[in-house]
């Protein structure tokens, strides 16, 4: 792809996604979903491989499905309510409505798609589709969070969490590994989304931080299955610990950053005596740990830390895009400043 259509699709994703962002009603809102959609479909397929397109396909299928949705339920409430805003909405509007976003979000059980499209499409692909694509609908939901059902939130994100722990620890592919990843994080994040949509918010720039950093990661290594990983100290040997550390992040080990949503999110539904929840979810949390302390083990622990004389090459080969430094700090030392931010939010 040339770097005149790559610029004309990141414009027109930023497009989409300002548009939904700014927009007061539910027409402009869906205008900017489908703006985001059909920027990131030619951004999939800019390897004409039969899995790439197969993937493209699927995503363009899910996506039409679940804005076919929303428009009718937007049009529903409409009807309903004499009114377009996104913030005035009736009851079963509100449910539909919060269905079709979270179907584009890829919650379970709506999460089928995720990960088979993020596994035939390229890295670069993958990390908008798991980052950027998931800004508009996840502000839709925090503007809507108290009209939604609660049953519903907490339903859908207890099934997330399950699933996304449960679908990860079979996995040897790293898209799919990250894909369940992505899952399971905006699992957490639909638990909280109605007590405290802040904290929600809060959990969700976290997510994005430390996901970026991982497939930046990847990118620089070019590792897409799990053998890959295992040579990362041979390709970028500064590199090989920082990953090791970003992925118990992404798992929630303390000190990292990782450690402050799951932290924050169980006080807050201790605090609202779901007692219950906390302790379940927290529990089924430790499956997912699972996939991610079985990379660390094979980023560290199945080579030894050196390369063979056949590959003094890739030192001088492997470029480290500029964005990864900063962002697997951020990815590893904000919890000391939780406090302070979620104060700001």
């Amino acid at each position: 792809m040339n770097s005149l259509s790559l610029t004309m699709f990141i414009l027109s994703l930023a497009t989409g996604t300002t548009i939904t962002l700014i927009s007061h009603h539910w027409l402009l809102a869906w205008i900017g979903l489908e703006i985001n959609t059909l920027a990131l479909i030619p951004m999939m397929t800019k390897t004409p491989h039969p899995r790439a397109i197969e993937a493209a396909t699927k995503y363009f299928l899910m996506q039409a499905t679940a804005s076919t949705l929303l428009l009718f339920s937007a049009l529903i409430n409409a009807w309903q309510t004499g009114e377009w805003a996104i913030t005035l909405l009736s009851n079963p509007s509100s449910t539909l409505l919060a269905i079709a976003l979270m179907t584009k979000l890829g919650l379970a059980p709506m999460h089928f798609w995720m990960p088979e499209v993020l596994q035939g499409i390229p890295l670069s692909s993958g990390l908008i589709l798991s980052t950027w694509q998931k800004i508009a609908p996840m502000t839709l939901l925090i503007q809507i969070s108290q009209l939604i059902n609660l049953e519903l939130v907490f339903t859908i994100g207890f099934i997330s969490i399950l699933i996304g722990g449960w679908g990860g620890i079979n996995q040897t592919q790293l898209r799919k590994i990250m894909a369940f990843s992505s899952i399971g994080h905006l699992g957490w994040m639909m638990i909280i989304l109605k007590l405290n949509p802040n904290l929600a918010l809060f959990n969700f720039i976290l997510y994005l931080m430390m996901t970026t950093a991982m497939f930046l990661a990847l990118m620089t290594t070019n590792s897409t299955k799990m053998f890959d990983i295992s040579t990362v100290y041979a390709k970028t040997p500064t590199l090989a610990p920082i990953v090791m550390l970003t992925l118990l992040s992404l798992a929630g080990l303390p000190p990292l950053t990782g450690f402050a949503p799951k932290l924050l999110i169980s006080m807050e539904l201790v605090k609202q005596n779901a007692i219950l929840l906390a302790s379940s979810i927290m529990l089924i949390s430790l499956l997912a740990l699972f996939f991610y302390l079985r990379l660390t083990y094979v980023i560290t622990l199945t080579l030894p830390p050196n390369s063979s004389n056949s590959t003094p090459t890739w030192y001088f080969l492997t470029k480290v895009n500029p964005m990864t430094a900063p962002l697997n700090t951020l990815a590893l030392f904000i919890l000391p400043l939780s406090p302070t931010l979620t104060l700001l939010m």
